[in-house]
């Protein structure tokens, strides 16, 4: 019996270490007609990356003084990120590419968590090239800040804009993990490929930072925030919102807070 108990185990682990990406991604593929973005595509790790770009207010009708690079969440797409984006820059200048990653959207491929890093790269790698040694900044939101922050670990940006950041693994066997003595959580988080380990990547990362934590987030309490926070090498702004949840908007009050942290980053690279 305790044999048997052991292969079934060992079974369960097998099959569960290959399922992260399904349990953990939430891709869509449907047509968003009713948004301002542009659309554009460039090439990825397989085959056409689909970007939108939005510029901010500050950047309507003359070229930006910056690009801002975002990352999505697991159940998100570009074209609704790049607007929220551009929205929350207001009259900086800037213009922000939001990228959807393979298998969301019309990127070609199958939405997994291994193809992020690649295809956050190749998207670095194209809005560097656009900018024309304009300031680049990086960011995203939930496990988009994963991608982000593998792309500043391993690429010169400028700055990083984090909100809501979890690490992965961490997050999945502390949370996830009391209610199956571990058996599955543990598995399941070594589906999470090392490149969204967003704890390496932070102690590796040489631009200043913008981290906005949601302080009653229910999928991804503060303290595991702060854990990336905490990993986190450089010079970085710290805004924290309690009582706001994970998918919550940021209110008007906390803008202020958060608009004071991107003017600090804009002038630390208008001074290099």
């Amino acid at each position: 019996m305790a044999f048997r108990w052991h292969v079934l185990n060992c079974v369960a682990m097998t099959l569960l270490s290959g399922c992260a990406d399904q349990l953990i991604l939430h891709p869509s593929r449907e047509r968003i007609l009713d948004t301002a973005a542009r659309r554009l595509e460039i090439a990825g790790p397989t085959g056409k990356l689909e970007i939108w770009t939005m510029p901010s207010r500050g950047a309507v009708g003359h070229e930006p003084e910056a690009f801002v690079l975002t990352f999505i969440g697991n159940a998100s797409r570009a074209e609704w990120e790049a607007e929220g984006v551009a929205w929350q820059w207001a009259d900086r200048p800037v213009e922000v590419w939001a990228v959807n990653y393979p298998g969301y959207g019309r990127s070609e491929g199958d939405a997994k968590l291994a193809s992020f890093a690649p295809a956050a790269l190749a998207a670095f790698d194209a809005i560097k090239s656009h900018a024309g040694g304009r300031p680049v900044f990086v960011g995203g939101r939930s496990i988009g800040t994963a991608a982000a922050l593998y792309v500043a670990a391993h690429r010169p940006v400028d700055g990083v804009i984090l909100h809501s950041p979890p690490p992965l693994r961490q997050l999945i066997i502390g949370r996830f993990g009391w209610w199956n003595l571990w058996l599955a959580a543990i598995p399941v988080s070594c589906g999470v490929p090392a490149t969204l380990d967003s704890i390496a990547n932070a102690k590796h990362v040489t631009a200043p930072g913008i981290f906005i934590i949601t302080g009653a987030d229910s999928i991804v309490p503060q303290k595991y925030q702060q854990k990336v926070v905490d990993a986190y090498a450089c010079p970085k702004d710290v805004i924290t919102i309690p009582g706001l949840d994970h998918n919550d908007p940021i209110p008007d009050s906390a803008m202020v807070s958060v608009h004071a942290a991107m003017d600090r980053l804009l002038s630390r690279t208008s001074t290099h």
